[in-house]
């Protein structure tokens, strides 16, 4: 129940009716016994800089989560960032700290990365496409290369954001081979979709399936519906997938741990949450 004691966590993007993560702390939450609720709170990327400002003036906000169209823009508001989110180049929690100045961090990447760990994929050394390198395959891109991967291989419909994202993760990872240009998945270990195609009906696929082996593992990050077209096809073609709804559930403990609430498992938080797809 929500009182005078309430913790805030401030959900912000544009627009919220996609939101789902306030369906699944909040249920977390209530039955974790914690006095804290994830907010959903709308703000066009006009008014994003004087409000972010503001909300943070609150005297009972924890943090926040950080959503599209704000999580590139969000990196240059804040007093600290961590070194994946300068890799990212994007930022999606926020933290209030003691002092009132604000700690950045990306768990986009991480939430994907412990996904397809716990799935038994071994990412040491291992060779990785993403295709689409905006926010949230720049954050995958990153945590791959802290888990050790051994070469990536980048493609975006901008060849530029490719290039962009191959510099900076040359520039802290100068062991790793990276290639831009090409979204041919052959000779891939795992294959990441993180473009939005397979958000509406008809999107044509990300990459062409057939050149995908059966033994390479795929990851989506569309989280419109649980199995995209781009899934499917992979997984007929006898691949073992990851499904976008894993890559939140999966960061949620990470986020939880960020604001100093704990921990729990994406099995526990998949019992409480209250989705609709």
């Amino acid at each position: 129940m929500i009182n005078g004691n309430t913790e805030l966590i401030a959900h912000i993007g544009y627009p919220t009716h996609a939101f789902k993560a306030p369906m699944i702390y909040n249920p977390w939450f209530e039955q974790a016994g914690i006095n804290a609720v994830v907010v959903p709170m709308g703000c066009k990327a006009q008014d994003y800089p004087v409000f972010l400002r503001s909300v943070f003036k609150l005297a009972n906000i924890r943090g926040a989560l950080i959503t599209m169209p704000h999580k590139v823009s969000t990196v240059e508001l804040l007093d600290e960032v961590t070194p994946t989110v300068k890799i990212a180049g994007s930022c999606n929690a926020i933290l209030r700290r003691p002092d009132g100045s604000l700690l950045g961090d990306m768990f986009d990447g991480a939430g994907f990365v412990r996904g397809v760990q716990r799935k038994g994929l071994q990412l040491g050394g291992a060779r990785v496409l993403v295709v689409g390198c905006g926010g949230v395959g720049s954050a995958i891109a990153a945590s791959l290369a802290a888990a050790g991967i051994g070469a990536i291989g980048l493609y975006d419909a901008n060849p530029a954001s490719a290039q962009a994202l191959g510099d900076r993760l040359g520039r802290h990872y100068s062991a790793l081979q990276v290639s831009t240009g090409s979204k041919d998945p052959a000779g891939y270990d795992l294959v990441v979709n993180a473009t939005p195609m397979g958000m509406n009906e008809g999107d044509p696929l990300p990459m062409d399936v057939s050149r995908i082996a059966p033994s390479t593992f795929v990851g989506e990050v569309v989280m419109k519906k649980e199995m995209t077209a781009f899934l499917s096809a992979a997984q007929a073609r006898g691949c073992a997938v990851q499904v976008g709804s894993d890559m939140l559930f999966e960061q949620i403990p990470a986020y939880l741990e960020f604001f100093g609430f704990g921990t729990t498992t994406p099995e526990v938080l998949r019992s409480v949450a209250r989705l609709s797809y």
